[in-house]
């Protein structure tokens, strides 16, 4: 699987019967038979492809493998992907449209919001989902919101840039 990654661990078959698991991912109807014991995070990736959700701590307190689920920013490692059924998911991949990056991944890149990228797309999916509810956050709404994703690189100083400079050009595209 992810072979530039030394931490991911592919998930390891349970032996129970699969479930059939519908979900939308990424605005495409997904239907497939899991093992019961699979988190979400290993279904995005070993069944859809989608690495871009990172594994790291496997305990939901990094913030690498966050995704949004039903318009909240969930860390996948720790739900199984059965508790999915029915949920709307967006994936770091779901980001982008028709080739091009969102405002918010051109934010990240031009206020270098990132060095080695490994936790990019949880802070991505997190300020996704936190300016999807609220369009224009204070500095602590920002903070509390990317709380639970930890950089070990970039610093918070980018990151935080980043998410002002997005809220600044949707507010601009969106007309307010």
């Amino acid at each position: 699987m992810d072979k530039e990654c030394s931490m991911y661990k592919e998930h390891v078959e349970s032996g129970k019967r699969k479930v059939t698991l519908s979900l939308t991912v990424n605005g495409r109807h997904v239907v497939r038979d899991v093992d019961p014991n699979m988190t979400l995070l290993h279904f995005l990736r070993d069944n859809l492809k989608l690495i871009g959700t990172k594994e790291a701590c496997g305990e939901g307190e990094c913030g690498a493998c966050t995704i949004i689920m039903n318009g909240k920013a969930v860390t996948s490692c720790i739900i199984l992907a059965v508790e999915a059924e029915g949920a709307q998911i967006t994936t770091v991949e779901g980001l982008a449209k028709d080739g091009k990056l969102s405002i918010l991944q051109e934010e990240f890149i031009s206020q270098d919001a990132l060095q080695c990228g490994f936790c990019t797309p949880g802070f991505l999916m997190s300020t996704r989902a936190l300016l999807d509810n609220n369009p224009n956050p204070t500095d602590e709404e920002i903070i509390e919101a990317l709380s639970g994703n930890l950089c070990r690189c970039t610093g918070y100083i980018p990151i935080l840039k980043a998410v002002k400079r997005t809220i600044e050009r949707e507010r601009k595209e969106s007309g307010f």
